[in-house]
């Protein structure tokens, strides 16, 4: 900022002693016939356009830097932040509005940083020609003067009313971009269900409607703009009027007339600057509070109490429910947000009761329990890379260690070659085959605990089956719940949590539930039944 600042302000030092350099030049060489005089003048013309020449590329310089430093570094306190959320950043924020902070509000905010170096030149460089303006004539001086307060009395209204449509506006885009996303993401749903033209045919509205809005925000930025062009010209116009007929009446000489003109036309520079200036802060404004309300999303305390030196079970308080080490606990209920609600609170993703062996989670040092506890959703992301090296995870990939968990998860049409690519998401694999692969990467991590949610809802029912003998195999003498409604999984769990209404209804066998609840065995009975259709 400072380099910008001091390489502004030299550089319209420069331009403001041009005229200056001509008046010399026009009254001591020119107007005496002085050649000798004349040439000395014009070659300090000359040497200082060289300079001139010089600070402006140095000027332009350490503004692009600057802007380009101060859109990195909020750039990367965007994703510092995203990467603190970790697992609850999609719990809190929509996709769409985390890309438009990154790609968009991050250079709008560098870009108003330029306001610290061409706005301060500008203002030194606007004081300094009015006072080389007073010492020829007072009255040019104050006429210049009165020049800002007219551009601000103006200007100022505009750039507020900017403002309020720029928040509008960023709102709306957040939202489109998120649904944008939504869509992108789901296009494999859409092209089975026929939706496509629906979701195409509504985005298309809504992002006329966005288009539009843009438009009223541009509509005041151009009478920003024009005023900004326009409003310096009136002024130049009136000086000129009032210096030529001070020449005229011989109060001030020809070369001072020509360094009057060039001053008030220069001082152009500084006024535009200034008007773009507050432009850049307007927008800057809007893209800052965006960013700021996401670096605001509070981040889970990670240092804590040490957690249980050996396995405890999990308590969840709010739903009732259980989960003893080295057991295999289910979760039956009809809406699968209850179940997941209940894995996250169990996991630490978000505000939470629950506690291990009695101690409260949330005051446990949150690496532990992302060692320990492991919550695996049936929407985790896949990340590009190697079959080998997309289930390994973080962990050094052990070959005999991946195909035991890819065994585990039935997954041998996807493990034919651990070399095989992956694609970012899993997008050239089947729906069956990313739930298979998040389920292998899960239990190749091998956790303490494994809380899963629907783990085998996107396969067939002889897969599910054999995935149920092998799940259990393979946590032998670890801890898992798994939320599902499958009965084929039910039936191996050594209990069951009948929920209704996100709280424990019922608890037992597979077996006992079914002959003791009636709901349950409604529950159960009905997705047997869609499962056989």
């Amino acid at each position: 900022m400072a380099l910008g600042a001091g390489f502004g302000t030299l550089w319209f030092a420069s331009l403001a002693a041009t005229p200056y350099l001509l008046a010399k030049a026009i009254d001591n060489g020119l107007s005496a016939h002085d050649t000798a005089v004349l040439v000395a003048w014009s070659a300090g013309v000359l040497a200082l356009g060289a300079g001139s020449a010089v600070l402006g590329i140095m000027r332009h310089r350490s503004m692009t830097k600057l802007r380009t430093h101060a859109g990195l570094m909020t750039a990367d306190l965007v994703l510092e932040h995203a990467t603190r959320l970790g697992a609850a950043l999609p719990r809190r924020l929509t996709a769409g509005e985390v890309v438009t902070i990154g790609i968009s509000d991050v250079w709008v905010v560098g870009r108003a940083m330029n306001v610290l170096g061409v706005g301060v030149a500008g203002t030194i460089s606007y004081a300094t020609i009015a006072v080389l303006l007073f010492r020829t004539s007072p009255l040019l001086a104050v006429v210049v003067l009165a020049g800002v307060p007219v551009l601000g009395v103006v200007v100022g209204p505009l750039l507020t009313r900017m403002q309020a449509a720029g928040q509008r506006y960023r709102e709306r885009q957040g939202v489109l971009a998120g649904r944008l996303v939504d869509v992108l993401g789901g296009l494999g749903v859409l092209n089975g269900l026929g939706g496509k033209e629906t979701h195409l045919a509504r985005y298309r509205a809504e992002s006329a409607g966005l288009r539009d809005q843009g438009y009223r925000v541009d509509v005041t930025a151009s009478w920003v703009g024009a005023l900004g062009t326009g409003l310096p010209v009136i002024f130049l116009a009136v000086v000129t009027w009032i210096s030529a007929r001070m020449a005229a009446a011989g109060e001030i000489t020809i070369g001072e007339l020509v360094a009057v003109y060039g001053w008030t036309a220069i001082l152009a520079i500084p006024v535009d600057v200034m008007i773009f200036c507050g432009m850049d802060v307007t927008r800057g404004l809007v893209a800052a509070r965006r960013v700021v309300g996401f670096l605001r999303v509070p981040v889970e305390p990670v240092d804590g109490e040490p957690a249980p030196e050996g396995p405890g079970p999990l308590r969840d308080p709010v739903s009732g429910v259980t989960a003893e080490p080295g057991r295999f606990t289910a979760l039956a209920v009809a809406r699968t947000a209850e179940a997941e609600a209940v894995l996250d609170r169990l996991g630490r993703y978000g505000a939470t009761d629950a506690t291990w062996s009695d101690r409260r989670l949330d005051r446990i040092a949150q690496p532990e329990i992302r060692d320990r506890v492991m919550v695996a959703t049936h929407d985790a992301d896949l990340f590009a890379g190697t079959l080998r090296e997309v289930v390994a995870g973080r962990e050094e990939p052990d070959d005999d260690r991946v195909r035991r968990a890819i065994d585990a998860a039935v997954a041998h049409d996807v493990a034919a070659d651990l070399e095989r690519p992956v694609e970012w998401r899993g997008r050239n694999l089947s729906g069956g085959q990313r739930q298979r692969l998040r389920l292998a990467r899960a239990l190749h991590a091998d956790p303490e605990m494994l809380l899963a949610a629907e783990p085998t809802s996107a396969v067939d029912a002889h897969t599910e089956a054999a995935i149920a003998q092998r799940l259990t195999d393979i946590r032998s003498g670890r801890g898992t719940v798994l939320a599902t409604t499958s009965p084929v999984l039910l039936a191996r769990a050594d209990v069951v949590h009948y929920l209704v209404g996100g709280r424990v209804a019922a608890s037992g066998t597979h077996q006992h539930l079914l002959e003791t609840e009636q709901g349950y065995r409604e529950l159960v009975t009905r997705v047997f039944d869609e499962a056989s259709a």
